[in-house]
């Protein structure tokens, strides 16, 4: 039989991660600090070491499918702490937590206390099973463990005053929101246009409306809410591979031999630090232009026509014709990068100075904000209810998009 784990170093341990997040401005409130400090997560994952388990910003993998893709974690604590705050638990009330595997759905049953309600649901018997033995071993008997395709919530114990979803999400089917009460709080981990965000969003009447969000990953979602993007090889180009979330441009065709054109080259003036964060610039690009994408290269398959983009993937611009990547120069003394724009198309060199723009007006009046405010409906909500610079419309919701005056 293998030793028991030091529960002292555990407690050592663990305190020292919760002390790294109320530090780094993670943990901002005492009733998730106290959660976080009392729930014993190792137990969850005695195969892995004490150090893996309690590592402040790193998840602990629990199950990979034969591809070696991701299908079930325990979230790093960083994460899970960021949701917590988001979701704003308090004592009494009844909780959904979609996607488990023990210790999250114990730091909830901590935040509602013994007057509240929490239900944790997973689509996979097995980190159901996990959170089964985890729960019961630690002592959190008020956790019910449902085995589901959350995709219609969970009925049976609704309405919530909130709903946390730790699982990739690409859209928000109308069980989520008809399961919540009225102001309750839903926290998911949202995809539009490839890029993630952990939302925190308040339901209004029909609608959700955003109330904050930070950049995350997560293990996607299984089962009907499932969804893959849609790869493509650039037309008539050898060793570039784009990447689209919210469906291919409305006529692929168009760039057929697109990098055959001469390639404008702009630089933008734009300077990021090594650490800055760039989620609102990625946001920023992806809503002000008809398609965007990601690109991956292969620059012996490419033959120069790619230009170094100085990273191992690009932000991508696709305009009918048009087809623009960002590219970054780096220096390493300042330890800041430059983004440029590199175009093809007849009407490469313009292209090139619109996105530029784009960067632009991102570095002089949007970097440092909180970004676009975000609200989700039902399919089928009229425009005239919606007002948004951008909507982006997914099987079952419409996600408006809208950025500060600039």
């Amino acid at each position: 039989m293998s030793e028991l784990p030091d529960e002292n170093r555990a407690t050592e341990l663990r305190n020292n991660a919760v002390d790294q997040l109320k530090a780094d401005g993670t943990i901002v409130s005492p009733r998730v600090e106290a959660a976080m400090r009392q729930v014993p997560r190792h137990l969850a994952v005695p195969e892995s070491p004490l150090d893996e388990a309690y590592s402040t910003y790193n998840a602990v993998i629990t199950q990979e499918d034969e591809h070696g893709n991701h299908t079930s974690s325990v979230s790093a604590p960083q994460i899970q702490a960021m949701q917590l705050e988001q979701a704003d638990i308090r004592p009494g009330d009844n909780v959904l937590e979609i996607g488990t595997n023990g210790p999250n759905a114990a730091y909830i049953a901590e935040l509602v206390g013994p007057n509240g309600q929490v239900t944790t649901v997973d689509i996979d018997p097995a980190p159901a099973d996990r959170a089964r033995r985890f729960l019961s071993e630690t002592g959190y008997t008020n956790v019910n463990v449902v085995v589901a395709d959350a995709e219609d919530g969970v009925a049976t114990s609704a309405p919530y005053d909130a709903i946390v979803v730790t699982l990739g999400a690409w859209d928000i089917p109308p069980a989520w929101i008809d399961q919540l009460k009225d102001d309750g709080r839903l926290v998911v981990p949202l995809r539009i246009n490839g890029l993630t965000r952990t939302y925190g969003f308040s339901r209004q009447a029909d609608h959700l409306v955003a109330t904050s969000a930070h950049v995350c990953g997560f293990v996607a979602a299984q089962g009907a809410g499932s969804h893959t993007q849609q790869v493509m090889q650039l037309p008539g180009a050898e060793g570039v591979t784009l990447r689209f979330d919210e469906g291919l441009p409305a006529n692929p065709s168009l760039l057929d031999g697109v990098l055959n054109s001469t390639r404008a080259e702009t630089w933008t003036g734009v300077t990021v630090a090594s650490q800055e964060p760039i989620g609102t610039l990625q946001m920023y690009l992806s809503t002000q232009v008809p398609t965007y994408c990601f690109m991956s290269t292969n620059p012996e398959l490419t033959t120069g026509k790619i230009g170094p983009t100085g990273n191992s993937w690009s932000m991508v611009a696709i305009d009918g014709p048009h087809f623009a990547y960002t590219v970054v120069r780096r220096d390493t003394e300042k330890k800041t990068a430059e983004y440029g724009v590199h175009a093809f198309g007849p009407d490469a060199a313009d292209f090139a100075e619109r996105i530029s723009d784009i960067l632009r007006t991102w570095g002089e009046k949007l970097r440092g904000t909180d970004g676009p405010r975000i609200a989700v409906y039902p399919a089928g909500t009229p425009d005239d209810r919606i007002t948004a610079d951008r909507v982006v419309d997914k099987r079952h919701s419409r996600i408006s998009i809208s950025w500060p005056t600039v």
